[in-house]
């Protein structure tokens, strides 16, 4: 962020090497193919069934034949996966690229019609390809790919392999990792298992993000800024729902007094000033540009740091107190845009997530089953600043990015009592240098089976989020980064927290009784869904974002077949039914058993959907055609 002088030094970071290069490049190639082909983006034909096809005309085989083959092909090979059974082995696949040039390769099909590619497998005419680069240009226009989506392609998928050649050099054991803290765990993480361009972040520099994102694992102390009370506004739970309440817990005494001495200095009345920490990027390539009028009439102050460090997590905008644990987790928004969105933090949404953390804290403290027998965690928004902007908040037209610019969210601590620890549910498919899986170390250290282990995983993770969705029509995102998974002294999973309810939690568009005393404000901000759409949450977030990586790794390193692994996750589907007979019904309304679910592309949406055009709404992820559902 800072220009360059006559003077300045130009050093390269020291992880690009051709050796750690070539190493992210060929891992990351692996899997852009296995991605790309399970949205259906490429769609690479088994090489026995090319032969037999090529057999067959030889032979002058009859039309009727041979357009018999081609469906066996497309429901038989590609489409194996459509019975619950077992993955099976790794069989070779071809696909022709542009220029008709062969890539092959040697795949596994697994559950939802997933794809397992063997590692060093990709040959382009017999010789390996390591290269996604390459393989992007060579296939454009397999891809359908325009010109100004390709061009902002490169750039992502290049910054992509950077972060990930950075995360190489400095990777632990998998027995190093299960010995860290939750907030320095993160750091190691390597990003989105199923988005290939998972650390684009575009609008980051190289120094940007050498200095700002996880795998940096800086901590940093953040500057704040009084903002006036004609442009920001509070809101917080109960117990915090006066400003002072929150800063009292947030701020030294003398560091608030700072604060108020400068508003004193300028003329300016703390009282009708907020505070709020500020992303020293979002200050510097944001808000300095675009709130400039505000800035020069005193409406915005720059204030100092504070004296606590702060880790930046997976999300990149939201930062953990390392100095003062007890404090809260702050969300920033941050102008980066990465997987899908812009990580900003829109206006309305802002103001209304203390009002949701009541909501779904309140319906937790009256249910006994979520209270006491599940224990569910639920990381509450508790208290937010929203930072309207004179003009952007004004124009419904403008692209969403301009609507997100200025705020904070303060979310709870994770506190938890002795003898138990936590980590997110993404780190259970980490995998370390020497490949040993992250959930291998845990399971060995545990002492139990590894059945047994994820029977304790199972129970932990879906009881809570079963009875959301049956009980309340409620569904929260459990992806790897939103689910946190809480283990015993052994390492034992025991039980879920999550986080992140005003940008995803669901509720059903379907009439429900629980929804009756759900306040206004709650219900204007919470987006709905049809019943038969609002199980992809759990499905697609959970099942085909998480387990469909953790079921192969499980077959590979703990011996559990993925056939094994399934049915373990509906044994836990079946047993809280069992648990709750009332509620068949809505065991019916939200049918997680079916036996097709409609397959969401996080891919497609930026290859084919929205790319990285501006728009005046968030994207959302594409659906293409269904898949078989392994818990049917």
């Amino acid at each position: 962020m800072s220009p360059a002088t006559h003077d300045s030094v130009l050093l390269a970071p020291p992880e690009l090497t051709p050796e750690a290069w070539q190493r992210a490049a060929a891992r990351l190639l692996t899997k852009t193919i296995a991605e790309f082909a399970y949205e259906e983006i490429i769609e690479p034909v088994p090489l026995a069934e090319t032969a037999a096809d090529e057999t067959s005309k030889a032979g002058a085989a009859s039309s009727e034949t041979a357009s018999a083959e081609t469906a066996s092909v497309g429901t038989t090979q590609a489409g194996s996966p459509d019975g619950p059974g077992p993955r099976g082995g790794a069989s070779p696949y071809l696909l022709h690229l542009d220029d008709g040039s062969a890539l092959t390769f040697t795949a596994a099909r697994g559950a939802y019609g997933s794809w397992r590619i063997t590692q060093d497998s990709l040959l382009l005419d017999g010789r390996p390809l390591t290269d996604p680069l390459d393989f992007l240009v060579r296939a454009r226009r397999l891809l359908n790919l325009d010109g100004a989506t390709l061009g902002h392609l490169i750039r992502e998928l290049t910054t992509t392999l950077a972060a990930d050649a950075r995360l190489d050099r400095t990777a632990l054991t998998a027995d190093r990792l299960a010995d860290l803290g939750y907030a320095e765990l993160e750091g190691h993480q390597t990003g989105h298992p199923w988005l290939v361009l998972n650390k684009g972040r575009i609008g980051f520099s190289a120094s940007d993000a050498a200095h700002w994102a996880p795998e940096a694992r800086r901590p940093a102390r953040l500057p704040w800024i009084a903002v006036s009370t004609d442009l920001a506004s509070y809101r917080g739970v109960p117990g915090l729902d006066t400003p002072d309440r929150l800063y009292d817990r947030e701020l030294d005494p003398d560091v608030r007094e700072t604060y108020r001495a400068t508003l004193r200095a300028r003329g300016l009345d703390p009282d009708r000033y907020l505070l709020l920490p500020v992303h020293p990027w979002q200050w510097d390539e944001i808000i300095l540009p675009l709130y400039a009028p505000a800035v020069a009439a005193g409406a915005i102050v720059p204030l100092p740091a504070d004296g606590d460090l702060r880790l930046p997590q997976q999300s990149i905008r939201t930062f953990l107190n390392t100095s003062r644990p007890d404090r809260h987790t702050v969300k920033l928004p941050l102008s980066v845009l990465n997987t899908l969105v812009w990580r900003g933090l829109p206006t309305e949404r802002t103001l209304a997530a203390p009002a949701v953390t009541a909501w779904v804290h309140g319906l937790r403290d009256a249910d006994p089953f979520l209270r006491d027998e599940c224990g569910v965690i639920l990381l509450g928004e508790v208290a937010s600043v929203s930072v309207e902007h004179p003009l952007y908040d004004r124009l419904p037209e403008v692209p969403y990015q301009y609507k997100e610019l200025l705020g904070t969210i303060w979310r709870e601590p994770l506190r938890l009592p002795p003898g138990e620890r936590a980590r997110t549910l993404a780190a259970l498919l980490h995998t370390d240098p020497n490949g040993r899986a992250f959930v291998a170390e845990l399971v060995e250290r545990s002492g139990l089976a590894p059945t047994a282990w994820l029977q304790r995983l199972f129970a932990a993770l879906l009881p809570p989020l079963l009875h959301f969705l049956y009980q309340y029509g409620t569904v929260f995102s459990p992806h790897g980064e939103n689910a946190v998974v809480v283990f015993d002294d052994h390492d034992v999973p025991v039980r879920l927290a999550i986080k992140d309810f005003v940008d995803d939690v669901n509720i059903s568009a379907h009439p429900l009784p629980e929804h009756d005393a759900m306040p206004d404000d709650v219900r204007a901000v919470l987006l709905t869904e049809e019943p038969d759409f609002l199980t992809q949450f759990i499905h697609s977030g959970l099942f085909v974002g998480v387990f469909r990586y953790l079921a192969p790794l499980c077959e590979e390193q703990l011996a559990v077949p993925e056939a094994d692994f399934w049915a373990l996750v509906r044994a836990e589907i079946v047993r809280h039914q069992a648990r709750f007979p009332e509620l068949k019904e809505r065991f019916e309304l939200f049918d997680l058993l079916v036996p097709r679910i409609e397959r969401l592309c996080l891919n497609r949406n930026r290859l084919h959907l929205d790319g990285y055009r501006d728009r005046p709404q968030r994207p959302h992820a594409a659906v293409h055609g269904t898949v078989p559902n392994p818990l049917a």
